[in-house]
């Protein structure tokens, strides 16, 4: 089984962090982000991820049911959320990224909220 982790680079802080892995209920040794591969036995195996935080304690928590036949290597992908609060994508490749519509509306909004600010600030300081 091959593991792909990924964060999205505007979520830099992540990279301070290592994703946690669980195999059948068992954590396993994870070196940080990227593709890491496991020998399994073939059958059915429960994988979860999540990835350790200050608040909340962890983010992007999600799981999937992997089938692994003899000799073969199955490609997982997981990403991490553009929101803290939202769950993980983990999955086969290619995942999208959790969360990022509400992330892109947050954004919006605080730029908004700026603009509107120095405008009202310019209008008050020409009408003095």
């Amino acid at each position: 089984m091959a593991l792909t982790t990924k964060y999205q680079w505007a979520f830099f802080m992540l990279a301070f962090f290592k994703p946690k892995v669980f195999l059948n209920g068992q954590e396993i040794a994870t070196n940080a982000w990227g593709r890491q591969v496991w020998t399994v036995s073939p059958g059915q195996h429960q994988l979860h991820v999540h990835v350790p935080y200050i608040i909340p304690s962890q983010i992007g928590k999600a799981d999937v049911t992997v089938p692994v036949s003899p000799g073969q290597t199955v490609e997982v992908e997981y990403k991490a959320p553009l929101w803290v609060f939202s769950g993980g994508a983990l999955g086969p490749p290619p995942q999208k990224y959790p969360a990022a519509g509400i992330t892109i509306g947050l954004l919006i909004a605080f730029v908004v909220f700026i603009c509107g600010c120095c405008c009202l600030s310019l209008l008050v300081s020409t009408s003095a």
